[in-house]
């Protein structure tokens, strides 16, 4: 495995050249790999200067970025995580105030599984620190105890420089925010994917401003106005298809009218394909003797995990439905297949059903919903990486070919389809507004009782398929 230093970097000729020799000599646990990333944010003085000394000495460790002009450290570590290569990540300043040495410390929670975040706490004392400013500690006291209450945390150093991820849930995170903002944005954003932070102790001598400490108190009142931006929008995806996903985590009414639809099909032992981030996951793995969900993104999996963590009866797999080779441990064992918003997303859609097929026992029941209606295949579909949209007869042929007795064809959801219609056709919109699917979430009480008298036809439809152990007797 490989750890990414990701360090910032805008005027430190003082310093810089020690900070990355300490880097280089930090012990690390044993079969980690290091690489440091040095993003330059278009330093005047002989700051680069000191980092070719020190790759001159290193060669193969340390890569630099270059930027033209200043822009902040949240632009600089946008360009470092995109180049970095490691497993894990730390974020690194330039400056002395930290010490490498703990980098195991750090480390630790992430390596053995329990974290997906660790921040280096400079409150929770576990060693010497230098004495130095009482405001300077009060307004991070201050940002902290905001972002802890907008964000349902209890952090004791949100400001800590020394922050370290899973690299994977780091880059699938968008970073807005220039300057010092980064550090309210990745953790407003941290808590609203449910990431498992951890904290550690670490020891911490901080500069003065007369030896250069960039931060002031404008920095303080953009990091408020973080923390409100972000406790009311919701931009923790880089993919727009997967902040679709996060999205409906808000409309758990609509959730549960979609479940309720197929509970009455639903065994003792499930396959969920397609779990996404668990929301469907967490209504229907109750009394259930197996529950096995799964998905081909490893992020979804891993924010699944954490929201239903302590369930003994679910499992959780990496699992893409148009690689057959993926079902093989399954064969034969399941007693239902839950399959929601997936088939449209494979090209061999019959090779998909054949190998939902194979993971049934004898009898077993195949749940598949599906878009209908290719007439208003849009925007939303192209953007949700749709290849198709069904008909009642087309999934009704597919089902049968890959060896199911269709038993029941129903039709879902009736009442969004104009919304779908209007979105995706009439204003090309590529992304459906969390503002309006709540909205929409807050009526599903009465859209569940209408939807069945409306006269249109639905945005979705589900097909029941039952397995047969014998088809000639």
């Amino acid at each position: 495995m490989k750890l990414s230093v990701l360090v910032p970097l805008f005027n430190e000729e003082e310093f810089v050249g020690t900070l990355l020799r300490r880097v280089v000599a930090a012990p690390l646990p044993a079969g980690i790999a290091l690489e440091i990333i040095v993003a330059d944010d278009g330093s005047t003085d002989a700051s680069l200067e000191e980092v070719e000394a020190v790759m001159a000495r290193h060669p193969g460790i340390i890569k630099v970025l270059r930027a033209e002009r200043n822009q902040g450290k949240g632009a600089a570590l946008r360009r470092a995580i995109a180049a970095a290569s490691g497993d894990f990540a730390i974020v690194q300043d330039a400056d002395l105030e930290y010490d490498p040495k703990e980098y195991s410390r750090i480390l630790a929670p992430l390596l053995d599984g329990r974290a997906d975040v660790v921040y280096g706490s400079r409150f929770v004392v576990a060693g010497e620190r230098r004495v130095l400013y009482f405001w300077h500690s009060l307004a991070n006291h201050l940002l902290t105890g905001m972002c802890n209450l907008l964000a349902d945390l209890n952090l004791t150093d949100m400001e800590t420089c020394y922050k370290a991820f899973r690299m994977s849930l780091l880059k699938s995170i968008p970073i807005r925010s220039n300057r010092f903002g980064f550090e309210p944005e990745i953790t407003m954003k941290l808590a609203k994917r449910q990431a498992r932070i951890y904290e550690v102790p670490i020891s911490y001598n901080g500069r003065t401003y007369e030896e250069g400490k960039k931060i002031g108190l404008k920095d303080a009142f953009n990091a408020y106005w973080v923390i409100l931006k972000y406790a009311v929008v919701s931009d923790v995806y880089v993919d727009k298809d997967k902040g679709i996903l996060d999205a409906f985590s808000t409309a758990p009414n609509f959730n549960h009218w979609m479940a309720d639809t197929i509970r009455p099909y639903i065994g003792n032992y499930v396959l969920e394909i397609g779990a996404g981030i668990g929301n469907l996951t967490r209504v229907l793995v109750r009394r259930r003797k197996r529950y096995v969900a799964t998905d081909l993104d490893d992020e979804h999996l891993e924010r699944l995990r954490v929201r239903l963590e302590g369930r003994p009866n679910l499992e959780t797999a990496r699992l893409d439905a148009s690689r057959p080779q993926d079902f093989t441990s399954l064969l034969g064992q399941m007693d239902t297949v839950v399959c929601l918003n997936v088939l449209e997303h494979i090209e061999d859609d019959r090779g998909a059903l054949l190998s939902i097929h194979s993971v049934l026992k004898d009898g077993g029941v195949a749940v598949i919903l599906v878009p209908q209606g290719q007439s208003i295949y849009n925007t939303l579909d192209e953007e949700l990486g749709h290849w198709r949209r069904y008909s009642e007869s087309q999934l009704s042929q597919r089902m049968t070919e890959a060896g199911f007795v269709v038993e029941a064809m129903l039709r879902f959801n009736r009442v969004s389809r104009p919304g779908w219609w209007l979105n995706g056709s009439v204003f090309k919109r590529r992304t459906i507004s969390r503002l309006q699917l709540q909205n929409f979430d807050r009526m599903v009480w009465l859209f569940r009782r209408l939807d069945s008298h409306l006269p249109w036809s639905p945005t979705s439809i589900i097909a029941v398929g039952r397995k047969v152990g014998d088809r000639g007797a």
